[in-house]
């Protein structure tokens, strides 16, 4: 069992509908909008080897109007445009977002420094609260006083 036979009528009017969503500027499934014989082959939904063997003609008749027409299209030109600045806004989007990763690490580092100070304070501050005030008799001159730390001296 073979495969079917392709429908020609229907590969050309897929093929001119194409054409004439570009030539106007509406393409439906192509993203750039340019006006190449790739674009039309995407824009009509068929593959390249149904395209060109069996419809050449209407690929030659496409590049023609395209250089009849003599310019882009208002909506691919438009595109083109949007896109231009929207890579833009990605560009400085990506040098916010590496400035805002530096500034979080920075401020990452230094919390945990400072969560380390404020633990070791914290230790200190229960550690002198335990401490003991020992009185030294007196030797020559005046009276010492001598802090421990450990209660049981």
């Amino acid at each position: 069992m073979g495969r079917r036979p392709r429908d020609r009528d229907k590969d050309a009017a897929a093929i001119k509908a194409a054409a004439e969503r570009l030539l106007a500027g509406t393409p439906l499934r192509s993203v750039s909008g340019k006006l190449t014989a790739t674009e039309l082959i995407v824009e009509s939904g068929l593959r390249r080897d149904v395209v060109y063997p069996q419809h050449q003609d209407l690929v030659d008749e496409f590049r023609l109007s395209v250089k009849a027409q003599g310019r882009v299209p208002t909506a691919a030109q438009e595109l083109a445009e949007r896109y231009a600045a929207v890579a833009e806004e990605l560009k400085e989007a990506k040098q916010q977002l590496a400035a805002e990763q530096q500034l979080t690490a920075f401020l990452r580092r230094t919390t945990v420094e400072l969560s380390i100070e404020v633990e070791n304070l914290r230790r200190e501050q229960e550690d002198a609260a335990d401490a003991t005030v020992v009185h030294m008799p007196r030797r020559r001159g005046p009276g010492r006083r001598f802090v421990t730390t450990d209660p049981g001296t």
